[in-house]
C-alpha cells in the first residue's frame, strides 16, 4: 500500500454507477446493462486522472443488496473498467465486522478504494466510528474513504478528521457538511487538502478546487460523461467563473428537480436511471420501498435534457 500514489488516483470526476435489474418480480441485477455502461461512460471520458468510479453506492441501491449482491456489482465494475479508470465499492454498514468483510472482499475483487461511512441506525459516537475504521485499516490495505453521510448518522467533525488522518490508508475524505454558514465546509477542505484526496459532495466545486480538493460528485456523468470531465478539465484551468456558469446552467435543473422527486419517493439515483433512459441507454427502474418514478416525472426531465443541451435526447 502507497498512501501517496492511492491518493493522487483520487481526482476528477466521482461517478457513482447505478446498479441496474432486470424487469422481473425479484429485480435480479442485470450484470451485463452495468457493463456496457461502465464502458460508455469510460469512453465518454471517465478514465484514470479524469475520474473515479463507485461501485454500490447510495445512488447504486447498496440498501437494497445483500452483502454477496454488492460484492459481485463491485466485481462487474472492476471487470469492465479494467484497468482504465480506479474503482471504490461502497461499504457503508451497521456492522464492524461486516465492514471488515466488505474490504477484504474489495480487495479481492480488484476495488482500489472502500468508501466508508458511520454506521446508521443506532447513534454511533466519535469513539465507534474511529475504531470501526481502525479495525478495517488493521484488516486489509485497500484505500479508504471517509464519508461525511451526517444527514443519515454521527456527522464527522474537524477534530475527527484530524484523528483518522493517523491511520495510513484512510486516504480521502467525501466531504459535505450541514450548512450553517460559518464555513465549517471549508475550515476542513483547507486544513486537510494535503493530508486527503478531498472529494467535493456539496457541489461547491469552484471553492472545493480553489481550497486544494481534488475531485467532485458529479451525478450528471452518467448522462453525459463528456460535459463532466470538461468542467474538470476547466477546473483544473482555473477556469471558475465558467465552471460556476455551467453549473447553474446544467447542475442547477438536475438538483431542483430532484429536490421535487423527493416529496414522491425516497432513495437515490432514480433520476441519473431516467435522465439514462431518455437518451437510450440502459437503465431500469429502483428497487423498492423506491417507487418507479419513470412514468410520473418522464417529461420533467425529458424538457430538462433538451434545455441544459445535451445530445441525443429521445422524442417524446
Amino acid at each position: 500500500m502507497d498512501p501517496t500514489a492511492m491518493r493522487a488516483h483520487l481526482q476528477g470526476c466521482y461517478v457513482t454507477i447505478p446498479t441496474m435489474f432486470h424487469d422481473d418480480p425479484a429485480f435480479s441485477i442485470d450484470f451485463d446493462a452495468i457493463r456496457r455502461h461502465v464502458a460508455w461512460v469510460i469512453e465518454g471520458g471517465c478514465v484514470a486522472g479524469d475520474a473515479v468510479l463507485l461501485a454500490g453506492g447510495a445512488a447504486g441501491e447498496f440498501s437494497t443488496l445483500t452483502f454477496d449482491e454488492r460484492v459481485a456489482v463491485a466485481k462487474t465494475v472492476v471487470e469492465a473498467a479494467a484497468g482504465r479508470v480506479p474503482v471504490a465499492m461502497g461499504g457503508q454498514t451497521t456492522s464492524t465486522l461486516e465492514l471488515i468483510r466488505l474490504a477484504q472482499a474489495a480487495e479481492k475483487a480488484g476495488a482500489e478504494f472502500l468508501q466508508v461511512s458511520p454506521p446508521y441506525y443506532f447513534d454511533a459516537t466519535e469513539g465507534d466510528f474511529y475504531e470501526h475504521v481502525q479495525a478495517v485499516a488493521n484488516a486489509s490495505k485497500i484505500g479508504l474513504i471517509i464519508y461525511n453521510t451526517f444527514w443519515t448518522s454521527l456527522s464527522v467533525s474537524s477534530d475527527l478528521v484530524q484523528k483518522l488522518a493517523d491511520i495510513p490508508n484512510v486516504v480521502g475524505l467525501k466531504w459535505a457538511t450541514s450548512d450553517t454558514g460559518m464555513m465549517e465546509y471549508e475550515q476542513v477542505v483547507s486544513r486537510f487538502s494535503g493530508r486527503f484526496a478531498i472529494i467535493d459532495n456539496q457541489t461547491r466545486y469552484v471553492n472545493s478546487h480553489i481550497l486544494g480538493a481534488r475531485c467532485f460528485e458529479i451525478h450528471q456523468a452518467n448522462y453525459w460523461p463528456q460535459w463532466s470531465v470538461g468542467l474538470w478539465h476547466r477546473l483544473e484551468r482555473h477556469e471558475y467563473a465558467e465552471v460556476q456558469n455551467e453549473m447553474v446552467r446544467v447542475a442547477m435543473p438536475f438538483m431542483e428537480l430532484i429536490t421535487e422527486m423527493l416529496r414522491y419517493t425516497g432513495g437515490e439515483g432514480y433520476l441519473e436511471k431516467l435522465c439514462m433512459e431518455l437518451l437510450g441507454r440502459d437503465s431500469s427502474r429502483n428497487r423498492p420501498p423506491t417507487r418507479d418514478v419513470r412514468h410520473v416525472f418522464r417529461e420533467q426531465p425529458r424538457q430538462m435534457l433538451i434545455q441544459t443541451g445535451v445530445p441525443g435526447v429521445l422524442p417524446a
